[in-house]
């Protein structure tokens, strides 16, 4: 039934495109599970940050209540030092040497501090008193006493730098200085703060859970803490991209605003990649055996062709023979001419058939000559052996071009597509064979004004075995554009086709 081999042809191709979408919709799931299980992981990681991230604003909370309440105990020894200074004003000033029950009022508050360290300084500079220097557990402290005063002088220095100090004015004209230094109790529990402020910036770092961390201060331009192994400064530059990927966690740590930056684990983002790189991989892999495979096939077909094309000139060399002493009989016989002259030129047509095959799998031998030539001539052949109703015009060239080709199988490639072309116009139309020089390169376009041709047929009627004919393999134009091609390095295809005006097939040569 006419149709079948393109029928196969199209089947054949449905497979491909089959497999194909089969092979694009594994990968495609493969992916969108593979993305949609390290979304669950990226869900799980960034779950835990957030409850880490409570855990920290927990911690957060007890460094400020630690801060608050460090600040409330400094607040209230203020005010105690405020007491006792005005008790020791009490005790300085004359004027209240007769006042008993103040005197002793004052006496019990000054008695009454037993752990904040106190040095009284007179209007020189001059130690005047001090307390609580020392606690009992250091009253091994030895001091010369040549040295005791500058020692409580320095101490003294350091504590009215610290803004620890109250002027006393014990009459007009006399003042002393009242510093103070911080309690061991308040000491203590500055010195646990820090600990405390110190281990909550370590845990952020040590307790990072395998995320990239970065603590920065309230500004954010400047990194307390990171987990990062790189510079602060392009650590800084990276903020932005955290920010966009995860919302930054604030932490208040009541005097201080800090925030913390995070991302994604190294392994989370290689999952998020390693997919892409497996499937690359396999279509690499594939790919390559694709490619292996398809080389030694068409090795194996280039040796098929090759031993059925020198198998097929060897069984035409014996008839061949005899047909020629048969017609060299004839003649001696005096027989009509004309047909014999025409059974000379089909016997000459064998012979150059016969030659085409010969050559198929062996090195082929171009030699320069006029290709305008080795067109009209064929043509000249095909013309009185097709349809009467097949006009063949040829535009002649106005110079003749000089061209490196294989008259014989050039000529097998006219007459493939000529052949192709009356059976598109189906034994009536006209053929327009055209010559056109183009830089390095000579153009053949063979017009016919068959039924024409689909453009998703331009390059698939060149393979194997596609025909639209009852008759036939399907090899001609397959075989036309392994001669050109392969053999001279030249180029064919469909140049237009329009269905129901025709076909235009060019055929390129490089000069």
């Amino acid at each position: 039934m006419k149709g079948v081999k393109s029928d196969m042809y199209s089947s054949k191709q449905r497979w491909k495109v089959f497999l194909l979408m089969l092979a694009l919709i594994i990968v495609g799931g493969s992916l969108v599970l593979s993305n949609y299980m390290v979304s669950k992981i990226a869900d799980k990681e960034t779950a835990k940050a957030k409850q880490w991230a409570q855990a920290i604003q927990k911690k957060a909370e007890l460094v400020r209540f630690s801060q608050r309440t460090f600040i409330s105990l400094r607040a209230k020894e203020r005010e105690r030092m405020q007491l006792i200074v005005a008790a020791q004003k009490t005790l300085l000033n004359p004027s209240n040497l007769g006042v008993n029950q103040d005197v002793a009022f004052a006496l019990s508050i000054i008695n009454g501090n037993k752990d904040i360290p106190v040095i009284l300084l007179d209007d020189r500079g001059e130690v005047s008193q001090y307390k609580n220097i020392w606690s009992d557990s250091t009253k091994d402290y030895m001091v010369e006493p040549s040295k005791m005063d500058e020692l409580l002088k320095g101490m003294a220095s350091q504590w009215k730098k610290a803004n620890r100090y109250f002027t006393l004015e014990v009459f007009e004209g006399f003042n002393m200085t009242y510093t103070y230094d911080e309690s061991a109790t308040l000491k203590a529990l500055e010195k646990q703060s820090d600990s405390l402020i110190q281990a909550f910036n370590k845990d952020l770092i040590n307790d990072s859970r395998l995320m990239p961390v970065i603590l920065v201060d309230s500004t954010k331009k400047h990194v307390l803490a990171s987990n990062v192994s790189e510079s602060n400064a392009k650590v800084i530059k990276e903020l932005k991209a955290y920010g966009q990927r995860n919302e930054p966690i604030k932490i208040d740590l009541g005097n201080q605003i800090q925030w913390l930056f995070y991302d994604q684990s190294p392994e989370v983002k290689q999952l998020r990649w390693f997919p892409y790189i497996q499937f690359g991989l396999i279509a690499l892999v594939v790919l390559i055996g694709y490619l292996v495979f398809s080389t030694f096939r068409r090795a194996e077909q280039n040796q098929v062709w090759a031993g059925m094309a020198k198998e097929t000139a060897h069984q035409l060399g014996t008839p061949l023979s005899s047909l020629s002493a048969w017609v060299d009989l004839l003649e001696a016989q005096a027989v009509d001419k004309e047909p014999l002259d025409e059974m000379r030129k089909d016997l000459i047509r064998l012979e150059k058939v016969t030659d085409r095959f010969s050559k198929i799998g062996s090195e082929t031998k171009l030699e320069s000559a006029d290709v305008v030539l080795t067109v009209t001539q064929v043509l000249d052949y095909l013309r009185v052996r097709l349809s009467n109703k097949i006009d063949i015009l040829v535009a002649q060239p106005k110079e003749s071009f000089l061209v490196p080709h294989n008259i014989a199988l050039i000529e097998w490639v006219i007459e493939n597509i000529t052949k192709n072309a009356v059976d598109a116009m189906e034994g009536v139309g006209t053929l327009t064979v055209r010559f056109e020089k183009e830089g390095a390169w000579i153009h053949i376009e063979l017009e016919d004004t068959g039924k024409g041709i689909l453009p998703n047929q331009f390059k698939t009627i060149f393979q194997p075995g596609y025909s639209t004919k009852k008759r036939g393999w399907g090899l001609g134009l397959s075989l036309a554009k392994r001669i050109v091609e392969s053999y001279h390095k030249g180029k064919i295809y469909v140049l237009r086709s329009e269905l129901g005006k025709g076909t235009t097939f060019r055929i390129s040569l490089p000069l």
